[in-house]
């Protein structure tokens, strides 16, 4: 039976500042937590409604109307786990990497860390306006890939400036990415969902690139930022 503290505990973990606090972040799921488990990732407590035999010592049985108070999904799946939150590595600042500014949606950022692992790309750097990585909507988009990508958050302008990479940014008036030379090694950089790139982030883009429209009426506004991501890391790799 699950005691007072610990609801308290699980339930905190959904807003930023108590993951901080505690250093934990949860996930749900079983194929997510399965691949967690094999990760480099330190468990720190299993809740479960029957054995899954993961050989962890923190697993906790715990009935389905238990689940339901602690999850955060509104069909609960039948497992929840904690992990201690790692340290960010240092940033390498070579090969391709993918810097957000100021994404806000969680699954937006979810689906941009699988198409990182997708595409093969270890660096994902992060304005410290963007939604927080351990965010539950997060680690549940992502399927696991979160243990494959290195995500930093930083003040961006600082980190291009001083990176000897060419810096590309997605815009709605930049070149037309498919007669763009791009090379295997840069910076793209992706805005924020409602306003793009800020002003002062564009400031040090070196290269404008675009999605151009095939529609005959031409009256889509924008695409969504994950959606508009994975068709350029595919252009960046085609080459």
């Amino acid at each position: 039976m699950l005691s007072k503290s610990q609801i308290k505990l699980i339930t905190s973990l959904k807003q930023k500042k108590y993951r901080q606090q505690h250093g934990f972040f949860v996930v749900e799921g079983l194929k997510t937590i399965t691949e967690l488990l094999q990760s480099n990732l330190e468990l720190y407590n299993l809740y479960t409604t029957r054995s899954f035999n993961f050989n962890a010592k923190e697993e906790v049985i715990v009935s389905e109307q238990e689940l339901k108070r602690i999850s955060f999904l509104k069909t609960p799946n039948t497992a929840l786990a904690i992990f201690k939150i790692p340290k960010a590595k240092p940033i390498e600042g070579t090969g391709l990497i993918v810097v957000l500014d100021a994404v806000r949606d969680p699954g937006n950022l979810g689906t941009i860390i699988r198409l990182c692992d997708w595409f093969g790309i270890t660096e994902l750097v992060c304005s410290k306006e963007t939604v927080d990585r351990f965010n539950p909507k997060v680690v549940q988009a992502t399927m696991g890939s979160i243990t494959r990508v290195n995500i930093n958050y930083v003040d961006l302008v600082p980190f291009l400036k001083t990176s000897n990479l060419p810096v590309y940014g997605a815009f709605m008036e930049g070149e037309n990415v498919y007669k763009t030379e791009l090379p295997k090694n840069g910076i793209l950089v992706m805005g924020n969902e409602a306003n793009g790139v800020s002003k002062e982030v564009e400031a040090v883009i070196t290269e404008k690139i675009s999605i151009p429209r095939f529609g005959e009426l031409q009256a889509t506004e924008s695409l969504n930022v994950a959606t508009a991501t994975a068709i350029l890391l595919s252009e960046f790799r085609r080459g």
